[in-house]
């Protein structure tokens, strides 16, 4: 991924924190067929010394070839998407001057790499599915639980999964925010993003706005 320097992440809290807003991943693998994209719910998990970057963890269906496909000697990639929204060049001083302006698209993206490992193991996956689920129910306001399901059927759909991990080894992080534009620009931006309610230009403006009190 292309990084200029001044749109570079590079702190592993506010990368985790994208992951966890946005767990939704891209996973990217290279099989025998060529290469292969899976969209799955990670979880991450905090760094060690064999994942000195956390470490990854999902699931997916047993019927889903990548599994047996994996090439375990070949990195593998998961892009975690965050807040994206266009940008306007009207929102440019530059532009009541010259007009010499055009527009943009922010966003905030995580790249992870690292091999990526099975895991075949019912209390692992059990023990995954109690963590995701917690996760994602905690905002509901009857909050569901694996417990509510009958056990025989809970079996039945850990039967038909398989677990995958991945320790990164590389964690890349592109907060392409209006670093690069003036400080006035800026607050202009977080201004005419405040103005759609749609929850990207909001989540994108707090991220525009904190450029401006960092500076």
């Amino acid at each position: 991924m292309y990084i200029p320097l001044h749109f570079s992440e590079e702190r592993i809290e506010v990368l985790h924190q994208l992951i966890q807003t946005h767990p939704l991943g891209t996973l990217v693998t290279l099989e025998p067929q060529g290469m292969n994209a899976n969209h799955l719910p990670f979880e991450i998990a905090p760094p060690t010394p064999e994942a000195p970057f956390g470490t990854l963890r999902a699931h997916l269906a047993r019927s889903n070839f990548l599994w047996q496909n994996l090439d375990p000697a070949k990195e593998s990639l998961v892009v975690f998407q965050g807040a994206q929204t266009y940008i306007s060049p009207s929102w440019y001083e530059e532009k009541k001057r010259s007009g010499k302006v055009v527009p943009t698209y922010n966003y905030a993206v995580v790249h992870g790499y690292g091999m990526l490992r099975i895991v075949d193991d019912a209390q692992w996956l059990l023990s995954l599915l109690h963590r995701l689920t917690d996760h994602h129910e905690g905002k509901q306001t009857a909050p569901w639980n694996i417990s509510d399901a009958p056990k025989d059927y809970i079996q039945k759909m850990l039967a038909a999964i398989i677990g995958i991990e991945i320790p990164l080894t590389k964690l890349s992080g592109k907060w392409k925010v209006s670093q690069n534009r003036p400080e006035q620009d800026r607050l202009n931006i977080a201004a005419g993003l405040r103005m759609n309610t749609e929850q990207n230009a909001q989540s994108m403006a707090t991220l525009v706005e904190a450029t401006v009190i960092s500076t």
